[in-house]
Formats: structure tokens, C-alpha cells, sequence
């Protein structure tokens, strides 16, 4: 679209319906999709629009994910071939900004260390209520005062239903190496699963202890700026080993024994949390 996508003003009355007269902050915009803060005298709200063939079906399924969430409420429309939705905006932190004292030196790990043990018991909490998230990130899970949220649902599929026509895992960096297996071997639609979102979990939490992704692509010979993602996949399913940096040993251990688990007897996200809570800070 060239800069910062505008707004539609469908999606501009509906946040003004809930929050009053608003005013627009842009957060991001990227891959066919632009979302703004929007903030009234009466609260703030998020939308998320997207554009074109891509960004439409991305924003329209997370739409309906959040519909179809307990916790959840969304206002959605379209705006000519676009689709745009509007939710309450979360306020608080994310996992990545929380860990930021770790990532300094800090020898204060108490909070975040319960910081980490919340976001493995909702991740917990939504796979125990059928849903795969699918793209779990370093700034997916927002720390409320009510409790740790998920944002970003855009992969998100319930169990037993029809997961979404292709499947791509996410992020490439924290992609499990069954599912990035998967990925390059077909057939689509490829399905997320828990399994595969304690992966990303755990890789969430070392990068955000570490400040990089969690495996060491140059010990294999990859850059990661002149590799694609399906190069990288490969690599993944082939086997990288994990970065050097142990900035909190005893914490990085117990990620470590998920990062290198297969599948099969890797653990939940609520024995992730259990594991985590023995940890001492």
C-alpha cells in the first residue's frame, strides 16, 4: 500500500463505540496486515487490518479465533476486499520485555522466573480447552494484571476441526523439528500441535533470556540473513544445536531437555510450568 496502510473508518467507529472518540497510534504493519492502538476517553482497543488476497484470509481466521475464545471479544467487518477486526487492547508487558533484566545481567530473577511459569500455565489453559496456538513468540503473551494473555492467533486452530488450507509453522526460528518435517514433506494442510507449541515455548523463553533464537545456525555453516525459510526448515529437521550462551544455567537445563525431546516424550506446557517452578532464581 506504501506507508503506513490507513485506517478504515468502519473500523474507526467501532473502536469509538466502545472506547469513544479515539486517536490512532500505528504499531506495526507488515506481510499485508497494519495494526494501531486505539485509545478514548473510555479505554483503548486494538484493530488489526488486512489487505490483499494474503492479509485478508490471515486477518478474517484470526477474527474468527477470537470469536470463538471464551476470554475474548471482537467487533469484525470488511471494508471492500479488506477485513479489519477490533478488540480490547491489552495492557501490560510482554514475556520479551519482562525478561529484558535477565538479558542485562540482572541476578534478580525472581519475576521473571514467575513471569516464565505463567505463560507455560495459559498455554496450558488453551490447550486444555482444545486450541493450538501455532505461532507462539517472544512478544505473544501479554502479562496482565488479571493474568498472562495470548495475542496473535493468526496459525490458532481448535482440535477436530479443519486446520487452515497451509500451514507454514510460525516462525521459522521456533518451529519444532517434527513439524518443520512436515512442513517441507507435505502433504498440506499441515496440523500445529500442543507438542509442537511447547517447542516454541520453550524456544520463547531462551531468547528471551538470551537475546537469540535458540539454535546455533553458524555452528552448521548458515547465515541466517542469506538463508530462506525453507533452507532453514531442512536444517531444523536435519539438526542444529542449541546456542552456547548459559546466562541462567539452571533455567536454560530445563528448556534445553525441551528443545532437544522428541515429540513423543516431550513435556506439556503444565509440566513445563511445574518443572520451571522448581527452578531457583
Amino acid at each position: 500500500m506504501g506507508g503506513f496502510a490507513p485506517c478504515p473508518p468502519e473500523a474507526v467507529a467501532a473502536a469509538a463505540a466502545v472506547c469513544g472518540p479515539v486517536s490512532l497510534t500505528g504499531i506495526t504493519e507488515r506481510r499485508g496486515t497494519a495494526v494501531w492502538r486505539a485509545v478514548g476517553p473510555l479505554g483503548g482497543a486494538a484493530i488489526k487490518l488486512g489487505y490483499g488476497a494474503e492479509g485478508a484470509e490471515i486477518t478474517a481466521r484470526e477474527a474468527a479465533t477470537l470469536d470463538a475464545l471464551p476470554d475474548y471479544t471482537v467487533v469484525a467487518g470488511r471494508s471492500g476486499a479488506d477485513v479489519w477486526y477490533v478488540t480490547p487492547w491489552l495492557d501490560g508487558p510482554s514475556t520479551w520485555e519482562l525478561f529484558r533484566p535477565v538479558r542485562d545481567g540482572s541476578q534478580d530473577r525472581a519475576a521473571p522466573l514467575a513471569d516464565a511459569v505463567a505463560l507455560c500455565r495459559t498455554v496450558a489453559d488453551f490447550h486444555a480447552a482444545g486450541w493450538v496456538h501455532g505461532d507462539l513468540q517472544p512478544a505473544h503473551g501479554i502479562h496482565t494484571t488479571s493474568g498472562v494473555r495470548l495475542i496473535d492467533f493468526a496459525w490458532s486452530w481448535r482440535e477436530g476441526t479443519d486446520p487452515w488450507r497451509e500451514f507454514n509453522g510460525g516462525i521459522t526460528h521456533l518451529v519444532a523439528p517434527e513439524l518443520a518435517a512436515r512442513i517441507a514433506t507435505g502433504p498440506q494442510p499441515v496440523k500445529p500441535s500442543p507438542a509442537a507449541d511447547v517447542y516454541a515455548l520453550a524456544g520463547v523463553l531462551w531468547t528471551c533470556t538470551t537475546g537469540r533464537w535458540p539454535l546455533d545456525y553458524e555452528a552448521v555453516g548458515f547465515t541466517v540473513k542469506d538463508t530462506g525459510p525453507a533452507e532453514l526448515r531442512q536444517a531444523i529437521v536435519t539438526g542444529i544445536p542449541l546456542t552456547g550462551a548459559r546466562p541462567w544455567p539452571q533455567f536454560q537445563s530445563v528448556l534445553a531437555e525441551v528443545l532437544t525431546a522428541s515429540a513423543s516424550v516431550r513435556p506439556t506446557a503444565g509440566e513445563l510450568a511445574g518443572r520451571l517452578s522448581e527452578v531457583i532464581p
